[in-house]
């Protein structure tokens, strides 16, 4: 399957650009020599400095514009399009995390839904070639049928932050349908990779492991009942959307969802063991991490696991990281960012 490169002469608007698939993304964009207006709020949901870091990375591009704010103000959205006119748009900016919603829903509604409402409403008075938005496979809820299809019900979700994404799909769907805009949401499972998002579960184990604490292993020690999650590494992730943004829909589907995976789960104890080898071989000494297991927790699904082929149908997606080769990346990163000795 052939792809156009992207078109240089196109401004892209990536919303949540100091957050990790944006990050990751705007710079494959900017390399090859297209315009991004980066949009983000650097909220102190975690490390504020790591948003910083990967900022850095992007300030010596030409092309690059930064504007600091939030999606949920919409007189910097309609502004910014007013503005810097986009072709394309890619919403990554969210309030993420299933736990964190729980205890703060306020930051959800007025992120993911208040913020892609505003976003909707700038594309339908100042139209676009492509708007790609980001949902989550935290939508299919406690399904049971695995591997989760797109064309599956997903009407049950178990956590506001799953409400939320759901949400944005119909919300899209209304706009796309009424007013004629391309769009493509994607539901994302669990990406990791370098400079990824300290709230994750592998991150949060590296912290704990060189903090000396124990890390809390949410499957009962039940290895028989293990959680099962659908682990992407961010490259996979990026020549994915990279792959639609070149393709814009067809006008007959002007709003379709994907799953963007790795169609192929790992038991959370193998993830474990993986990281720990691998953090070993980054440091030169033996890591172990100590474990305390304790049930699963509100919201969370025993196994999430994407059925890919409709989007490697469409764009010829297909991850082809390993775990061992993601998470060594991972872990040599870490170990040079934080300066593990």
């Amino acid at each position: 399957m052939s792809f156009k490169p992207l078109d240089i002469n196109k401004t892209y608007l990536v919303t949540g650009v100091a957050g990790f698939i944006g990050f990751y993304l705007s710079k494959k964009i900017l390399e090859q020599g297209c315009k991004v207006v980066g949009v983000d709020n650097i909220n102190d949901y975690y490390d504020v400095n790591l948003k910083h870091t990967r900022l850095e990375y992007l300030t010596p591009f030409e092309t690059f514009t930064f504007v600091e704010g939030d999606i949920s103000d919409k007189n910097i959205i309609t502004t910014i399009f007013e503005e810097y006119k986009p072709n394309i748009v890619v919403n990554l900016a969210a309030q993420a995390g299933v736990r964190y919603s729980i205890e703060n829903p306020d930051v959800y509604i007025q992120s993911n839904v208040i913020g892609f409402y505003n976003i909707l409403e700038a594309c339908r008075h100042h139209p676009v070639d492509h708007l790609v938005y980001a949902s989550s496979s935290s939508v299919y809820g406690a399904n049971k049928k695995v591997p989760f299809e797109e064309t599956d019900f997903v009407d049950n979700p178990v956590s506001l932050y799953a409400s939320t994404k759901k949400s944005n799909e119909l919300m899209a769907h209304t706009y796309s349908h009424l007013y004629n805009i391309p769009a493509t949401g994607l539901r994302f499972f669990t990406v990791y990779g370098p400079m990824g998002r300290p709230d994750m579960a592998y991150f949060g184990f590296a912290n704990k492991y060189f903090a000396g604490e124990s890390i809390k292993v949410f499957n009962n020690g039940d290895f028989d009942k293990d959680l099962y999650r659908d682990f992407t590494f961010i490259d996979d992730i990026v020549i994915g959307i990279e792959r639609l943004l070149s393709n814009s829909p067809t006008e007959e589907v002007p709003h379709k969802v994907y799953n963007i995976g790795n169609n192929s789960p790992e038991k959370l104890m193998v993830f474990i063991k993986t990281l720990e080898k691998c953090l070993s071989k980054a440091t030169g000494r033996e890591v172990e991490f100590k474990k305390d297991f304790e049930p699963i927790k509100p919201g969370d699904v025993p196994a999430t696991y994407a059925s890919t082929n409709a989007l490697q149908k469409a764009v010829g997606f297909k991850p082809e990281t390993s775990i061992e080769e993601g998470l060594q990346q991972f872990a040599d990163w870490y170990v040079n960012y934080y300066n593990v000795k």
